[in-house]
């Protein structure tokens, strides 16, 4: 929901943010920082060759190899309620191709944001295998797993998860700042993307004084800003109107080619499908 709203009068009112909002905000920084003071060696991620699939090379190339960026395989999530199992995700088989836009379609409680969390490394599945870029991720530990999200992921949430109290640059720049990317950077960069989504005269503007569509437009600018192989969505249109939804999916297929990256997205809204290269329909924890 947006922190601002118009009175009759046309006035902008300004409403603080949202305990949620801030609870989403903050759970980013915590996660990088849990790692803070571990040696690099202890956050070391050595690649593990996948069966019968060769690890995809991260290193800059000027063709995009064949190989898909993440392969799901065979992966069930069930949850203890009650004291009774809860299966959630039975049996889900999928890949995410380079420089894509995949879309899990699901009714609420169909388990896509529960998928959506393993691809990203939030959780670990009960059966199954997550490869991402030549990587087991099901078999990692959760520093490691930290370590592949602040590098090679990006993380778009409904709630939009910014700082109130920071402009939309300084919002951008503290994702660069948990990446580790070198100081001299940031500035260009923050830049860059801020003009990529539209808002390159709206930068120095706070959350609060932003649309709905403008603060979600900040919220991609922070997740590509470090560069991702795969950026994953939450709903993203979910809180926007038919124009304000079609506006975010015209971003997200420009910054497929201009960054090549990878999106992965959650909707339940069958106006943006058509955009979409590949759908995956959910319904009770399986692909239809």
């Amino acid at each position: 929901m947006a922190w601002w709203q118009r009175s009759k009068s046309g006035t902008p009112v300004v409403e603080p943010p949202s305990e949620a909002a801030l609870a989403g905000a903050a759970e980013e920084i915590t996660q990088a920082g849990a790692i803070e003071g571990k040696s690099e060696k202890e956050l070391e991620v050595e690649p593990e060759t996948k069966p019968e699939s060769k690890p995809v090379d991260n290193k800059p190339q000027t063709q995009l190899s064949k190989e898909p960026i993440l392969v799901v395989s065979g992966v069930e999530q069930t949850f203890q309620v009650g004291g009774q199992p809860l299966h959630v995700l039975k049996g889900i088989n999928m890949q995410l191709d380079q420089n894509r836009l995949i879309m899990l379609r699901g009714r609420s409680g169909s388990g896509k944001t529960t998928l959506l969390n393993l691809i990203g490394g939030l959780d670990q599945p009960t059966k199954g295998e997550i490869w991402f870029n030549g990587l087991p991720i099901h078999k990692l530990s959760d520093n490691k797993r930290t370590i592949i999200r602040r590098r090679d992921m990006g993380f778009i949430f409904q709630a939009y998860a910014l700082m109130p109290l920071l402009s939309a640059y300084e919002n951008v720049e503290l994702s660069l700042r948990m990446a580790k990317v070198p100081r001299g950077e940031w500035k260009s960069r923050v830049t860059e993307v801020m003009e990529m989504v539209g808002l390159g005269k709206r930068m120095h503007h706070r959350p609060f004084e932003m649309s709905g569509g403008e603060q979600q437009r900040v919220a991609i600018a922070k997740a590509i800003a470090h560069r991702p192989r795969v950026l994953l969505a939450d709903e993203p249109t979910a809180e926007l109107d038919s124009q304000m939804s079609a506006q975010i999916i015209a971003v997200f297929r420009n910054i497929i080619q201009t960054e090549s990256v990878t999106i992965c997205m959650t909707t339940h809204d069958p106006t943006i499908l058509e955009v979409a290269d590949h759908v995956y329909e959910m319904v009770d924890g399986k692909f239809v």
